[in-house]
């Protein structure tokens, strides 16, 4: 399977990071490996995952309040929201046009 992030989940996992190393210098890094793990275990078992509405599914990340909101397809788990667990639900979904 490939891994695909829309820009918009590139962007907020990117300003996850820069928060956490405004937070304390190394602790992005601390955050760049709890996503690299989920992200390798959603390749592993991608049907392991909740969903969480239609074919959504979520990804929870460990130790940090991040959800990764993917699709999967034949070929893909397209990752469309780097989500944070304070944010309103269903917010991720405005980000989203099929």
């Amino acid at each position: 399977m490939q891994l695909v992030f829309r820009r918009q989940a590139e962007i907020e996992l990117l300003e996850a990071q820069l928060w956490y190393e405004d937070c304390a210098p190394g602790l992005s890094m601390e955050f760049a490996r709890a996503v690299d793990a989920a992200l390798t275990q959603a390749m592993r078992m991608p049907l392991a995952y909740p969903r969480i509405e239609d074919d959504f599914r979520r990804v929870m990340t460990r130790k940090f309040p991040y959800s990764l909101i993917c699709v999967l397809d034949a070929e893909q788990i397209v990752i469309i929201s780097c989500f944070h667990h304070s944010r309103r639900p269903g917010r991720w979904k405005s980000t989203f046009a099929h």
